[in-house]
């Protein structure tokens, strides 16, 4: 029998990953403590050149490999390159942190980039194993990076509550997996798709698997009711880790979606667009309303993910090629956001501090107007006020819905929004308005200052012309999922 090797450039990008992180792990038994950098530096050469792997070989057409497990589309590549942007953000942001809090080191660095390579195998993913297995190196990564600072009784007890609900989700998940199998004979998402369209499933048991798997997914959003490990882990994990937590990995989960329920399920979209609906009108309210009462800004920061989340689901929920770009759109938008917001809270840090309540942003227009400004930015956007990235994310998900015909649901989402606008601006009230109730000086490194610096202003200019990050978004989903 003749063996066919599998054609190997269309994960070219996750092979070297794979190498230079088994690289890493040599180069971090070589390297002494004094020159931690040597190890941060390669990391960012590493995403670098992964970047370039992923850039120089996009074609714009739809491959497949490794007998039709691993997808190579205009949508997968994209999403790789915000999820390689985002990753180099959060390590740059985090450098001086973790020199600060005695976690510059290897381990960091390795395991970050292990969740990085489990993000991108599973927005490749074209079969449910695969996408199950790039989960999981995920989630096991995330668990090890919140119980990294090993001295912390807070970190570890959110690491604990993150791996029970973990495992528990992904319990739920393999249990829909079985029902599928059992339904449709096949793990390969085209064949599942052609199996329901074609009516031999049976439609109890896909609507039941339908449920278990939501809900594993759901985790990964961070949405209600599978929401209860994000404020925990927001506050309890080091702030470099939740800086991570709250960016790279929803780019993950909205891949989860779109190759799950818009790429394979998509015969059954009036079952699970119900399902969302109710998510994402309970995620807008717990999210928003919670948020209100939180005095810790981490905590006020995880319950407006969850809102954030909310809104997410409503461009998959509209159903339409426009609502998947809408949403991809949204999450693109987002990471942009949480990343400013929390490296800016690890650059108001120092030496034995950290800002962990909103007191801590008090009249920080009087120490720094350009971080304030900065500052103002994220909330403005977060809130969905014009002239922000945040505002059109917002306006195109609602515009999607709105021509699904679902109008109530427009409603609640503009009400959600309001009251959301209510704690981003408490947080512009205080650093402006409120006497500043720590007078030390903002010290920063230079690569920080200039990088939150582009951040903010990619947040305004996104704002005033998002043309081509909307085209973009189309063309990704136009050409991967209406080729699918």
């Amino acid at each position: 029998m003749n063996f066919t090797p599998p054609l190997l450039a269309p994960a070219y990008p996750e092979i070297f990953l794979l190498m230079a992180l088994s690289a890493l792990l040599l180069l971090d038994l070589v390297v002494p403590d004094n020159r931690r950098f040597l190890t941060y530096a390669y990391s960012q050469l590493a995403l670098v050149a992964t970047g370039v792997l992923l850039v120089g070989g996009a074609t714009g057409h739809v491959f497949s490999t490794f007998g039709g497990m691993f997808l190579d589309d205009p949508l997968a590549r994209s999403l790789k390159v915000v999820a390689l942007l985002a990753m180099a953000l959060v390590l740059a942001y985090s450098r001086t942190y973790n020199q600060r809090h005695g976690l510059f080191r290897g381990e960091f660095y390795v395991l970050t980039l292990f969740a990085l390579l489990g993000i991108m195998v599973m927005i490749s993913a074209n079969h449910f194993l695969v996408l199950y297995l790039g989960l999981e190196l995920l989630s096991l990564s995330t668990c090890a990076l919140i119980a990294l600072q090993r001295d912390s009784s807070v970190a570890t007890e959110a690491a604990m509550k993150y791996f029970v609900l973990a495992a528990l989700a992904s319990g739920l998940l393999l249990y829909g997996l079985s029902m599928l199998y059992g339904a449709t004979g096949s793990l390969y998402m085209p064949q599942v798709a052609n199996a329901i369209a074609s009516g031999v499933a049976d439609p109890a048991i896909l609507v039941l698997g339908l449920v278990t798997r939501r809900a594993g997914l759901s985790f990964k959003l961070g949405v209600v009711p599978f929401h209860m490990w994000v404020p925990d882990v927001y506050e309890g994990a080091p702030t470099a880790v939740t800086l991570f937590v709250s960016t790279v990995p929803k780019i993950a989960a909205f891949a989860f979606f779109v190759r799950m329920l818009v790429g394979t399920l998509s015969p059954m979209v009036s079952d699970w667009q119900s399902m969302l609906v109710i998510v994402s009108v309970l995620s807008m309210l717990v999210g928003n309303v919670t948020a209100i009462a939180q005095t810790n800004v981490k905590r006020m920061l995880a319950y407006s993910t969850i809102s954030h989340m909310g809104f997410l689901l409503l461009g998959i929920l509209s159903g339409t090629v426009g609502g998947f770009a809408a949403a991809m759109f949204y999450v693109v938008a987002y990471v942009l956001m949480s990343l400013g917001a929390f490296g800016l809270i690890l650059l108001l840090g120092r030496e034995g501090f950290e800002v962990n309540s909103l007191d801590d942003l008090k009249g920080l227009n009087k120490r720094s107007p350009w971080y304030a400004f900065m500052m103002l930015l994220v909330m403005i956007s977060m809130a969905g006020i014009p002239v922000s990235v945040g505002f059109f994310a917002k306006l195109s998900v609602l515009s999607a819905v709105l021509d699904a015909g679902m109008t109530w649901l427009v409603v609640f989402a503009v009400l959600m929004s309001l009251i959301g606008a209510f704690y981003y601006l408490r947080v512009i009230k205080l650093m402006y308005m409120d006497e500043p109730s720590d007078i030390s000086p903002l010290v920063a490194e230079a690569d920080h200052r200039i990088l939150m610096g582009l951040n903010g202003m990619a947040i305004l200019v996104l704002g005033i012309v998002p043309q081509p990050l909307i085209d973009l978004c189309m063309f990704s989903v136009t050409r991967s999922l209406g080729s699918g």
